[in-house]
């Protein structure tokens, strides 16, 4: 029981995060991590769903949401014209910027839970 009941508070405490998240950049967590996933590339629409495990069908709502922000942009293939890619735009890299992927406390949230006393 202890293993459901830790599971219950690492979902609680994610939940959570992704509130403050939402409230502070005006962001959901999906377009939050797929900025983070183009910061020093660009992907396809199959390579974004993929890392944000998402189905392609979700993956295109969550870019073109954020494409609406001004956040990305499309570009066409180098090679083959018909392939998409995605990149950041001046405004995601100062959006990605203030968001701060790596500074995010989910490991901090997920270890304060992991080492409360009932589950030790």
């Amino acid at each position: 029981m202890k293993s459901l009941c830790s599971i219950r508070d690492i979902y609680r405490s994610i939940r959570e995060f992704e509130i403050e998240f939402q409230q502070k950049h005006d962001l959901c967590l999906n377009e939050g991590m797929l900025l983070c996933s183009l910061r020093s590339n660009k992907l396809s629409s199959g390579e974004i769903a993929e890392k944000l495990g998402l189905t392609n069908s979700n993956a295109s709502k969550v870019i073109r949401s954020i494409e609406d922000k001004g956040f990305i942009e499309r570009i066409l293939g180098e090679g083959d014209k018909r392939q998409m890619y995605f990149r950041l735009t001046v405004i995601g890299e100062d959006m990605l910027r203030e968001i701060g992927c790596e500074d995010q406390r989910i490991k901090e949230i997920i270890n304060e839970i992991m080492n409360k006393k009932e589950y030790v």
